[in-house]
């Protein structure tokens, strides 16, 4: 048996200037912005959310912008497999995450768990 359940969600800015995409996100969505000073996470500003809501981060990429959203579990291999399943497709392999594609085109990743209530409140799937 694993668990997963929505993680939140990505905000990809095709952008030079992260500090200002995230600080217009920051402004619209009512969310403080915070930096890690971890050089693996240079590309991510994350909004601080409280911790019985989604994740919101701001990504700088180099693809178009868009929007994707994050599965957190903690068995990335079967969640990965239990959606191959439904018919989504894996596209990348990351560091410490799946990139899948849906049956109907929309990106998304499968990642660790990441808020603070994952074990009370996540999906039990059987393997």
């Amino acid at each position: 048996m694993h668990h997963s359940r929505l993680a939140g969600f990505i905000i990809d800015c095709d952008t030079d200037d992260l500090d200002s995409a995230a600080e217009f996100w920051s402004k619209a969505l009512g969310y403080p912005a915070s930096r890690s000073d971890d050089p693996a996470e240079e590309n991510y500003v994350k909004l601080e959310t409280p911790d019985d809501e989604i994740d919101i981060e701001v990504q700088k990429v180099s693809h178009e912008s868009r929007l994707h959203l994050d599965i957190e579990s903690d068995d990335i291999d079967s969640e990965v497999g239990r959606l191959e399943a439904l018919g989504a497709k894996r596209i990348v392999k990351g560091r410490r995450w799946w990139i899948m594609e849906a049956p109907t085109g929309q990106r998304f990743c499968v990642i660790n768990p990441c808020r603070s209530d994952f074990e009370s409140k996540a999906n039990a799937w059987e393997d």
